[in-house]
């Protein structure tokens, strides 16, 4: 192509460029001017009409994402709920146990009617001695099983251990039976102890200082509501364990949180409730403030600072609450047994009081340096006059004081 072919072409470009560049100016003229008009007719700016839309898309954008969320939060409820459910069943499973509760009678049996006419003694003289020895009142019939029953556990375990003692031992007479009494009731740490190994190691729980073992002991011979507190503990212990470890709780905290929680019921030096006892043994004592937060806890007087609170919580009342668990009249009859006794000990004098036969029998011991023979029939009046006000649904109440004085002297040493 010629050199002047190539400038004319080079022209023609600029002035096409140059109406191409007049045609957009007039266009953006033309836009801007669209735009005031759109300004004036609606009274928005730009700005503002940004604004309008931006808030509109963003009104859809929420009304989504919330339509969204309820859906999943209903579904998350419906899986969430089955799903504990599922957790609690199989927890549940776990709580299953074989540790027998007694409640006011202990059976012991006895090899031959030989052994049985020993116990009773002639005239009755063993088993009075017996009775009034250890609060226990003995029952005897044909077969060839003697009931212990009292409404004192720890009372009836003595004389549980003393009488097979004594049905060993086959001498069986007042002074005999005294002794052996004496030292079944000086072994009861012992025993305590060995019930707290039992019941802690039932738990997974091991080497614990030997006060919380004695104190945990004492579980097996106390009721609450009618539900044996040494079975209570652990089936809840083991429902809390498998409870944490769904979820993924501190297993070691829960255990010992659940077989900790009711240690204020056994505890007699300490005052206010059995949750302000319980965190005082338990502080005294070293334990985690973990652990001791779970025993605080556990009956909602205080938030729940952790979520293996909250598992020592539902444990409890999974076992405190399923049927069959506890029975209220019980515990009624154990406040009235122990409101009779505590009425007759009140008199100056008084040593020891036992209520017999759902509390229609008591029988009061007294100091006989304190109480001569002839204050008996009077403080017998007394005692009898102030049960008929305070002892609620006992009907008629037969008082007996005894003193008995004796004279013991020993022979000099060859």
């Amino acid at each position: 192509m010629a050199t002047d072919d190539i400038k004319i072409l080079i022209e023609d470009l600029r002035r096409q460029q140059g109406a191409l560049d007049k045609r957009e100016q007039k266009l953006k003229a033309y836009e801007e001017d669209l735009k005031e008009k759109l300004a004036k007719a609606s009274k928005v700016s730009i700005e503002e009409a940004k604004k309008l839309l931006l808030e509109s898309v963003e009104k859809d954008i929420k009304e989504e994402m919330a339509k969204r969320i309820r859906r999943l939060e209903e579904r998350v409820k419906i899986e969430a709920n089955e799903k504990a459910q599922e957790i609690l069943a199989d927890a549940m499973k776990h709580g299953a146990t074989t540790y027998t509760a007694e409640y006011t009678v202990s059976t012991i049996s006895v090899p031959n009617e030989e052994v049985k006419g020993r116990i009773i003694g002639a005239g009755g003289r063993n088993i009075r001695t017996f009775e009034k020895e250890t609060g226990v009142e003995l029952e005897l019939d044909e077969t060839a099983e003697i009931r212990l029953s009292s409404f004192d556990s720890v009372r009836r375990e003595i004389a549980r251990r003393a009488l097979e003692t004594l049905i060993r031992d086959t001498r069986i007479q007042p002074s005999r039976i005294e002794e052996v009494v004496r030292q079944t009731k000086a072994q009861m740490e012992d025993i305590l102890l060995e019930e707290g190994k039992r019941i802690s190691e039932d738990c997974g729980v091991y080497n614990l200082p030997t006060e919380i073992l004695n104190l945990i002991g004492r579980y097996k011979f106390r009721t609450s509501y009618g539900q044996n507190l040494g079975l209570h503990t652990i089936e809840e212990t083991k429902i809390g364990v498998a409870v944490a470890h769904e979820i993924g709780a501190n297993v070691e905290t829960v255990r010992l949180g659940c077989l900790l929680h009711d240690i204020g019921k056994v505890v007699t030096d300490e005052e206010g409730t059995h949750v302000d006892a319980g965190v005082a043994v338990l502080k005294k004592h070293g334990f985690p403030k973990e652990v001791i937060s779970c025993v605080a806890e556990h009956h909602e007087d205080r938030q729940f600072s952790s979520v293996e609170s909250v598992v020592v919580w539902i444990a409890d009342a999974i076992s405190g609450s399923r049927p069959g668990a506890r029975y209220e009249p019980h515990e009624d009859y154990i406040k009235r047994m122990e409101n009779i006794e505590e009425v007759a000990k009140r008199y100056e004098g008084v040593e020891e009081a036992f209520a017999f036969q759902a509390g229609r029998d008591v029988r009061v011991v007294v100091k006989p340096e304190e109480v001569d023979d002839d204050e008996l029939t009077i403080l017998a009046h007394k005692i009898a006059k102030q049960l008929e006000k305070e002892a609620e649904y006992a009907g008629q109440i037969k008082v007996t004081v005894i003193r008995e004085v004796r004279a013991v002297d020993t022979t000099a040493a060859k």
